[in-house]
């Protein structure tokens, strides 16, 4: 089994299907993917062989006797004293267990049976306290603590009972104290990186592939990821293991790092077609259709036709958007790249970008804001590194504008900043820079005088930020507050309708229209507002009160 191709029946490439996990962990020869993991009973003997006996032993059945066949021909021959594991016979341990005894096949085995040291527990829960993880480990087969040096183990007790598969006591104290923290793994902990390789030096990295593979049709791809990464450990060489850590960080999410991982891939097998695959795949799904036509190229008698064709498609969406863009027909940005995100471009932030950036120019605030919450959030410095410093700045200008039309300053602030820092020349992330420290003293200075009753100089230094953003929703409803408190009703009605037509979802700002219509005597534009925060807010009493007050009101004026 040389790999496996999560996205066959996908362009998206993420895996369709959850298959079973039946056949694959069977007790056949490697052939079968199933290769048990051979671990030598002396670690101190550098003259031991894999191979050259026909004694196998099962880790996971103490009850087993030692086979002992006579097939010269046996492909799974191994050394009498060899132990040999595969996954469905690995040790299932749980923290807790190594306190109480052995969990086996569902059955628990007193702890003086095995013969494990306390030191154990001691060791295991240090590891865990330096984690600050006070949480009980779970034995499952997705979750497994393996014991890398049981095969140093004598077999046998010490009364030299050799007809059993119980383990000297003493042996196991003094080949298991020692070194018990490097030969323990928690797969679910993938942060344990030095573990992890730790116990992985021991292991066969074909057989970390095998059940990386097994995980990831199962849907366990955080699982997948880390065996591959083991198997990384060992052989860092091998583009079978980045090819397919790459479609585990794929089905994960994290699009940027597994076309780091593909082209890692490539650059080590030039012409692995799967990978190749992959990576166009990839490109297609972040939008960049010249370099997914590449790959697709590359990767021969792997390709689909139809998803060169769908490719074509969103090229073709895609210069519609770019020349959408340069006559500034927002409009048409707006439909252009709806089809282009649709046409199976869901992970490019560029579009998503673009998308909001139209809508900012339609002064539709709340529909960006929920553009730019659809977008992948990728990490700044992966995104730098995959689109460089101008693109990644230019993201991150949009970004910024969002986070301040949707009240977000200090994260505006902080988005512009490193917009600037990456492309210290780019004329609209200054802009947008200058205006995010504007507004934002303008909200903090103006906030600060309406907490102090100071209604009419707060006002005025909320109007100062709107000269800056005239269209800021939350400077608007702001000062549609100060005059509220001075009387100027109608003003602040003014300002809280200016504030709704930016973000119609905008619950302060209807409020407070709410409100001041109330106060001007406008019962059934106020009862309108009232019926529609309480559809958004059902339980809420205080709105249900003024809105009964409301229709009362209207009752009495209309003399009803």
């Amino acid at each position: 089994m040389g790999d496996i191709s999560p996205e066959r029946k996908s362009g998206c490439g993420l895996i369709t299907s959850v298959f079973g996990r039946h056949g694959i962990w069977s007790r056949k020869s490697s052939s079968a993917g199933s290769s048990p993991i051979a671990i030598p009973n002396n670690s101190n003997d550098p003259k031991r062989r894999r191979s050259g006996s026909k004694d196998v032993v099962y880790v996971d059945a103490p009850s087993h006797n030692v086979s002992n066949s006579s097939n010269n021909n046996n492909p799974q021959r191994r050394h009498p004293n060899v132990t040999t594991m595969t996954r469905d016979t690995l040790p299932k341990v749980s923290i807790s267990a190594t306190t109480q005894g052995y969990v086996n096949q569902g059955r628990r085995v007193p702890k003086e049976a095995i013969g494990i040291s306390g030191e154990l527990e001691s060791m295991i829960n240090d590891h865990h306290k330096t984690k600050g993880n006070s949480t009980l480990v779970r034995a499952s087969s997705s979750n497994v603590m393996l014991f890398g040096n049981l095969g140093n183990l004598r077999q046998g007790a010490d009364n030299n009972n050799n007809n059993n598969n119980s383990y000297s006591r003493t042996a196991m104290d003094n080949n298991f104290n020692h070194n018990v923290a490097k030969s323990t793994i928690n797969f679910n902990e993938q942060s344990n990186g030095s573990l992890c390789r730790a116990l992985s030096t021991r292991m066969d990295p074909e057989q970390l592939k095998i059940m990386g593979n097994e995980d990831y049709k199962n849907g366990r791809f955080a699982e997948a990821l880390a065996l591959y990464d083991a198997a990384i450990a060992i052989d860092p060489k091998k583009a079978s293991y980045r090819s397919n850590r790459s479609a585990a960080l794929t089905a994960l999410g994290r699009l940027l790092e597994a076309v780091f991982e593909c082209r890692e891939a490539i650059r080590i097998e030039p012409h692995y077609h799967r990978a190749h695959l992959r990576l166009g795949n990839l490109h297609f799904r972040l939008g960049e259709t010249d370099k997914a036509l590449y790959h697709y190229k590359q990767a021969g008698p792997e390709v689909d036709p139809d998803e060169v064709a769908k490719v074509k498609i969103l090229q073709s969406h895609l210069n519609k958007c770019t020349e959408a863009r340069r006559l500034g027909d927002w409009n048409m940005l707006v439909t252009d790249t709806n089809k282009a995100i649709s046409s199976g471009a869901d992970s490019a932030p560029q579009i998503f970008s673009l998308q909001a950036e139209a809508l900012i120019k339609l002064r539709r605030h709340q529909d960006a804001d929920n553009v730019m919450s659809k977008c992948p959030n990728f990490d700044v410095d992966k995104c730098t590194k995959f689109f460089g410093p101008i693109g990644s700045a230019n993201l991150l200008v949009t970004r910024a504008q969002v986070d301040m039309a949707a009240g977000r300053f200090d994260e505006a602030l902080e988005a512009a900043q490193k917009a600037v820092r990456l492309d210290s020349n780019n004329k609209v992330a200054n802009k947008v820079l200058r205006k995010a420290h504007a507004v934002t003293a303008a909200r903090a200075r103006g906030n600060e005088l309406f907490k102090a009753s100071k209604f009419s100089e707060a006002c005025i230094v909320y109007g100062e930020g709107l000269e800056h953003d005239p269209y800021n929703s939350v400077l608007l409803c702001n000062r549609a507050a100060c005059r509220s408190k001075l009387g100027q009703l109608e003003k602040a009605v003014e300002d809280c309708t200016a504030a709704l037509n930016l973000r119609p979802s905008y619950t302060k700002a209807r409020l407070r229209r709410a409100d001041c219509n109330a106060k001007l005597g406008r019962w059934e534009a106020s009862i309108g507002d009232y019926e529609m925060l309480l559809k958004e807010t059902p339980g809420d009493e205080e709105i249900n009160q003024a809105l009964l007050e409301a229709q009362v009101q209207l009752r009495k004026q209309r003399g009803g």
